[in-house]
């Protein structure tokens, strides 16, 4: 009978000084995990191209952060941390994360920066568990201005200027990410240029990476568990460029688990569709993988929902070995951290 997983059963100690607190000093520097074979083989991120072939795909995610952190008050003088969490398209209006003593009511104002006044409209989203606000003008070009960029919670320093360089992708074009998709932040144009002198071709999609990323798994069961809902696009020039890599025979190549996720999430209906929509998909041990062959990842919070999609993708007992390898040979961790590639393995069935 195929193995109930737990949440626990992702569980790993790991060392506080492995987490990364600012980016190796060039992108492409870090660490590689390959852990596509027995024993996995220790490179740098560089190497990448050396290890894909010509008519294989990479998929970036091209989402661009916002300085979705703002610091303010109440208009009781009670200080007030915010992150937005999503701008309503064609609107002045947010979901935001309020941190306060007492949670502003609606029909109250929040002012941040000491530089403009956002009205709280009311809860929102799962639970009721955000504010809707409305900004007095547009929320994108206040964010740039007076928001902070939104570091992990693990990473422990303020943001500084170099953060607002690198954490984030040298593609990143569309706004709307509050987390960044770390896989892809270890591509320079240096290493994409040598890709595509390799064969190697290139398509994108959009995931706008929510906070909820970083929320820990509160129940053991996973069934048990509700997966934050973020928005996502397939453009028909991406879903072209994949039927072309599967009929040339080449592989599709994941940059991060946001654009796996976006991908899979696509293909849900049987076959790959384009188009924007939300996803709350949650992968896990089991999964039937309809379109990544290959996926370039960071390495995942313990209990993660993100380490039971890559158990889910390379299989369990791989992707336990892998970290306890990364962990012995004092790989990094997290944001900021080194990576690994993957292959996709059967869709595994445990027996207890």
């Amino acid at each position: 009978m195929p193995r109930e997983f737990t949440v626990s059963d992702f569980d790993f100690a790991l060392p506080p000084e492995l987490i990364a607190q600012h980016p190796a000093a060039e992108r492409s520097a870090s660490r590689l995990l390959d852990g596509r074979s027995q024993p996995p083989v220790d490179r740098i991120f560089r190497d990448l191209p050396d290890l894909l072939l010509p008519g294989d795909l990479l998929v970036f995610n091209n989402t661009r952060v916002i300085k979705a952190r703002l610091y303010g008050q109440k208009a009781t003088g009670g200080s007030v941390e915010g992150l937005i969490e999503r701008v309503l398209p064609g609107t002045n209006e947010v979901w935001a994360h309020l941190r306060a003593s007492k949670s502003p009511k609606p029909g109250s104002w929040v002012r941040f920066t000491n530089a403009f006044d956002a009205e709280v409209l009311g809860r929102c989203g799962p639970d009721d568990g955000m504010f809707h606000l409305r900004f007095p003008s547009d929320p994108f070009a206040l964010l740039e201005q007076h928001g902070h960029v939104p570091l992990p919670p693990y990473i422990e320093h303020a943001d500084e200027a170099d953060d607002v360089r690198r954490y984030q992708t040298v593609f990143a074009r569309e706004p709307g990410a509050v987390a960044a998709p770390t896989a892809a932040l270890h591509f320079d144009d240096a290493l994409l240029a040598r890709l595509g002198a390799r064969g190697v071709a290139t398509a994108h999609v959009t995931l706008h990476v929510g906070a909820g990323t970083f929320q820990p798994v509160r129940v053991d069961t996973l069934s048990e568990h509700k997966m934050h809902s973020e928005w996502f696009e397939v453009p028909p020039e991406t879903v072209a460029a994949i039927a072309a890599c599967k009929a040339r025979g080449g592989r599709v190549v994941a940059v991060g688990t946001t654009t796996l996720r976006a991908l899979e999430s696509a293909a849900q209906g049987g076959t790959l569709q384009a188009g924007a929509r939300e996803t709350a998909i949650f992968i896990t041990p089991g999964f039937d993988f309809r379109v990544v062959d290959v996926l370039v990842t960071n390495f995942h919070l313990p209990k993660s929902t993100l380490m039971m999609l890559v158990s889910a993708f390379a299989g369990y007992e791989a992707i336990m070995a892998l970290y306890r390898h990364a962990i012995a040979g004092q790989y990094r961790f997290f944001s900021y951290g080194d990576a690994m590639l993957l292959q996709r393995t059967a869709a595994e069935v445990q027996h207890g």
